[in-house]
């Protein structure tokens, strides 16, 4: 199975057409756009196409029920800026070793794809992956 995932690159499982966002973005209009593609993620991109921040229905979630936004909050406001991307040239199991923050017993569900020049280029997710797993099984 470890040879598999070491074979297999990002490039190839990833979800190329990517919706984002701009920091300057309302969080109602980040999270409409959620709602109508069925994605719990957002990265937040600049001009340059340059991964910023990302943001989640998780965010949102939570910023609501603290009631730390109002509907002019912009997404730059609320979004993870520390954001934890892979290369696209990289293998799944690179992918999931990044995927699990084991000093935050947290799990990544998507992670920014990006190139060499730090351009987002797609995006994968743990279901990307599962499917992938499913099919040796």
């Amino acid at each position: 199975m470890i040879d598999f995932l070491s074979n297999i690159k990002v490039r190839d499982v990833m979800t190329k057409n990517v919706i984002t966002v701009d920091s300057e973005e309302g969080v109602v209009e980040a999270f409409e756009k959620m709602l109508k593609y069925k994605i719990s993620s957002l990265p937040v991109v600049n001009e340059k196409n340059e991964v910023v921040g990302i943001i989640t229905t998780t965010d949102i979630g939570y910023n609501l029920i603290k009631d730390k936004y109002t509907l002019e909050t912009k997404v730059g406001d609320v979004m993870t800026k520390n954001v934890i991307t892979i290369k696209e040239s990289a293998n799944l199991l690179e992918a999931i070793k990044k995927m699990n923050l084991e000093d935050k017993k947290e799990i990544i569900n998507q992670l920014p794809v990006v190139d060499e020049n730090n351009k987002l280029v797609g995006i994968i997710s743990d279901g990307d992956i599962i499917r992938i797993i499913s099919k040796i099984v």
